[in-house]
């Protein structure tokens, strides 16, 4: 019996208390040797719809696999309540004649079973019951609730009629996730579900997954869905599970809060223990201090260190600026009809314009023709009518997530870039690579060894190489971490040209972009609002409400002047908070070097004379680290309002 199996068993002993939640008790987990969870522990009561977050690589899929019983576990224990029925999104997408309809009706359920059931029955009381229970659970509703499902991740009454065989793998596992979520499972694990989602349907997902009845786990780096669906956080973190309440939000204030007391209580600490140990090193070989002395080194000895939790530095994403920005518009068009077919555009119509501080997030279903328009704009697809002008010499970056499968497997990231730099000297390749974020051995590792993330920075590297005018990002977090995605708003918001950006990333899409396109029907055209106005008109299932009734309607272009020259003057305020991030940096530094010379008792009684000026000294560095920190916030708030 696995250590998973056995815990279950001891929880279904243990009465009342153990069958009501689920505990992951003192849960040891290591994969091909690497240990991803040491004597974690948490506790999750029924009906807590909970977050699971972590860095990539930290181990919260193979959480998911122990909890599900699969094996794994080398010591600890995971217990559920008997008879928990746990869904899991099938790692595989169905793939066979049925409808998409009947493929979410026969997911395994409680309906399922009491129909199947139903067939087979005999005893008149137990078919009451059976008919009884299936009116209980409004099993007549069923057929609805699934389409409405199947609607709300993007499929039409149309679509629902069709063969899933039909429909690609992407599709495909919107349908799989449609069935886990119909079963409504006692215990629903979901990883990463937006992945195959468009900004619609995660909009949907969201909604959802805050109504949802039953207890839920999900991993997920989407902040928005973090903050609005989830009501506790499970970080992953140094091998351990740690339980917050709220959301996303939330939790980043709570560890930030606690990481500061760490700190705090680390520095308390180690002045007791230098003040401790100058007093040994100063009486021990006294004889009328001796005693004093040997009660100070049991104190030292029974001082437990405080462990402070760890922070991993995200590597920051760079987007190189262009040498020189071009006379606007750089790109117009007019009256383009584009599609891949003579006589069969996917866009028609298509008249916009583009220039150099523009911030655009492409809205729309998929399928209905942004990737069409990004092609168009990138230069990859000709216009079968209409006309597109340029701005000379237009250079344009463009990354698309399925660029990625794209990599060479057996080429480093320094091969990669190489190919881009014939006839480069040596260093300057290597300073071209680690400027993209492969440093060091880094560089010189195999992309199939890269991680998912790892290979979204290498080709949004290469996509950016020129120092692009406009950058064009389709799916660009796929695969990137919540810390990852934070570098790369910082980056998009620090580059200095064009963006535009196809996401089904709600908060990425808010902390960037200042004016919206809607892709519908064949036609681009502005949408007048926020993406909480698209929000509320997507659940409105297209019913416009973009503009609430008596407020006065934003012109784009006077919105995306207003966003320009917010950006121009908030530049002085980040680049304050970056200086006074590293005065304080320097300043730690200065401040720990004298901590350790002055935490020799001997120099005291050696050379008072430079003691005091050690002493003065740091108290001159510890006022500043006070003001550095005073002008750290008052930047940082001033920055945040703006």
């Amino acid at each position: 019996m696995t250590a998973t199996n056995e815990g279950i068993a001891r929880g279904q002993r243990l009465g009342h208390k153990a069958r009501i939640m689920l505990i992951i008790d003192d849960l040891t987990v290591r994969i091909a040797g690497r240990s991803l969870l040491e004597d974690a522990s948490a506790r999750v009561t029924p009906g807590a719809r909970v977050g699971l977050i972590g860095r990539n690589g930290t181990g919260k899929s193979t959480l998911f696999n122990v909890i599900t019983g699969q094996p794994g576990a080398e010591t600890g224990s995971v217990m559920l309540p008997p008879r928990w029925r746990i869904g899991r999104l099938a790692q595989e997408a169905p793939n066979g004649p049925e409808s998409l309809l009947e493929v979410v009706l026969q997911a395994p359920s409680e309906r399922t079973d009491l129909l199947a059931e139903a067939e087979t029955a005999t005893d008149p009381h137990r078919i009451a019951e059976i008919q009884s229970r299936l009116a209980d659970i409004g099993a007549h509703a069923a057929p609805a609730r699934a389409a409405a499902i199947l609607s709300g991740l993007g499929f039409s009454p149309s679509d629902q009629e069709r063969p899933c065989t039909e429909f690609s793998g992407g599709w495909r596992m919107r349908v799989a996730l449609a069935a886990t979520l119909f079963s409504e499972p006692d215990l629903l694990l979901l990883d990463e579900p937006t992945n195959y989602l468009d900004l619609e349907g995660t909009l949907w997902l969201q909604d959802h997954l805050a109504k949802y009845p039953n207890t839920m786990i999900v991993v997920s780096h989407d902040r928005d869905l973090l903050d609005n669906s989830v009501n506790q956080i499970l970080a992953l973190e140094a091998k351990k599970l740690t339980l917050y309440k709220g959301g996303y939000s939330d939790y980043e204030r709570l560890r930030s809060e606690r990481l500061a007391l760490d700190q705090k209580m680390i520095k308390k600490q180690d002045a007791q223990r230098a003040h401790l140990q100058a007093f040994v090193d100063r009486f021990r070989a006294k004889a009328t201090k001796a005693r004093q002395a040997q009660s100070r080194i049991k104190m030292l000895e029974k001082m437990q260190p405080i462990v402070s939790m760890t922070i991993d530095d995200v590597r920051p994403i760079n987007i190189p600026a262009p040498d020189k920005l071009l006379s606007p518009p750089i790109i117009a068009t007019d009256g383009v009809a584009v599609g891949y077919e003579p006589g069969h555009p996917v866009l028609s119509g298509v008249s916009l314009r583009i220039d150099n501080d523009d911030r655009i997030a492409l809205l729309g279903s998929n399928g209905n023709g942004k990737s069409t328009l990004v092609k168009l704009l990138a230069g990859r697809l000709k216009p079968e009518r209409g006309t597109v002008t340029r701005a000379a010499p237009l250079k344009v970056g463009y990354f698309a997530q399925h660029q990625v499968d794209e990599l060479d497997l057996n080429d480093t990231a320094y091969d990669h870039v190489r190919r881009l730099m014939p006839g480069e000297p040596e260093a300057k390749i290597r300073a071209k690579v680690g400027a993209i974020g492969f440093s060091g051995d880094a560089g010189n590792t195999k992309v199939e060894k890269l991680s998912g993330g790892e290979k979204a920075r290498l080709m949004l590297g290469l996509s950016t190489f020129d120092a692009p005018h406009l950058i064009i990002l389709d799916e660009p977090t796929n695969h990137l971490d919540i810390d990852s995605r934070g570098a790369l708003i910082e980056a998009i918001n620090d580059f200095p040209g064009a963006v535009i950006l196809v996401s089904h990333d709600r908060y990425l899409l808010e902390a960037c972009v200042d004016r919206l396109w809607l892709v519908a029907g064949g036609k681009v055209r502005s949408f007048d609002g926020d993406i909480e106005d698209y929000h509320r008109f997507i659940l409105s299932e297209g019913k416009p409400a973009s503009v609430a009734k008596g407020q006065p309607r934003v012109d784009p272009a006077e919105a995306r002047r207003a966003a320009a020259g917010k950006r121009a003057e908030t530049a002085p305020l980040r680049k304050l908070i970056q200086k006074t991030e590293a005065d304080i940096a320097q300043l730690n530094k200065q401040l720990a070097k004298l901590d350790n010379t002055l935490s020799d008792g001997e120099l005291f009684t050696k050379d008072p004379a430079r003691a005091a000026e050690l002493s003065k000294t740091r108290a001159n560095v510890v006022a500043a680290i006070a003001k550095a920190e005073e002008e750290w916030l008052e930047a940082s708030s001033q920055l945040e309002q703006a």
